[in-house]
């Protein structure tokens, strides 16, 4: 089971491929804030959602100095899909071997249904310009999410 980060602690690194196989780093977007979201599957409905809040809100995140990573164990072929018919303009990277979900916090035992099961614990970490957690949310709800986090970052 991983540790959920805390505010102040260091982001764990990472470099995942996305949608097309080109390699992205946390690191590409020091002097940034990001907003790195854990989501289970691409191409569900809930995870679409998310995904298409996070799109039509991309402008007004990137305006307040925002970068959106969304993470999921998907394939980059999958999130290739997923990126396309859906229009999403967020950055999607891939993590099959869930390494970074794990240093996250955003993989483990969650209920569904009403049952215990491991997974990925639909997550949202906010990392400031220094690399460190400036917010860490977990078992966030799919709707209405993006607008809270919105709301809760006074943007």
């Amino acid at each position: 089971m991983s540790e959920r980060l805390q505010p102040g602690d260091v982001a764990p690194a990472f470099t995942l491929p996305d949608a097309d196989g080109n390699e992205v780093s946390l690191s590409d977007h020091k002097g940034r804030k990001v907003i790195v979201y854990f989501y289970p599957a691409a191409l569900t409905p809930g995870c679409t959602k998310q995904a298409c809040d996070f799109t039509d809100n991309l402008e007004l995140l990137a305006g307040a100095g925002y970068d959106v990573i969304g993470v999921s164990p998907d394939k980059p072929e999958k999130l290739a899909r997923f990126r396309d018919q859906e229009s999403l303009k967020v950055t999607l990277v891939a993590d099959p071997d869930k390494k970074v979900l794990e240093a996250y916090g955003a993989f483990g035992e969650k209920k569904l249904y009403g049952k215990t099961v491991v997974g990925v614990i639909r997550s949202t970490v906010v990392v400031d310009e220094d690399g460190k957690v400036e917010r860490a949310l977990y078992n966030v709800k799919a709707t209405g999410h993006v607008a809270k986090i919105i709301k809760d970052l006074g943007i």
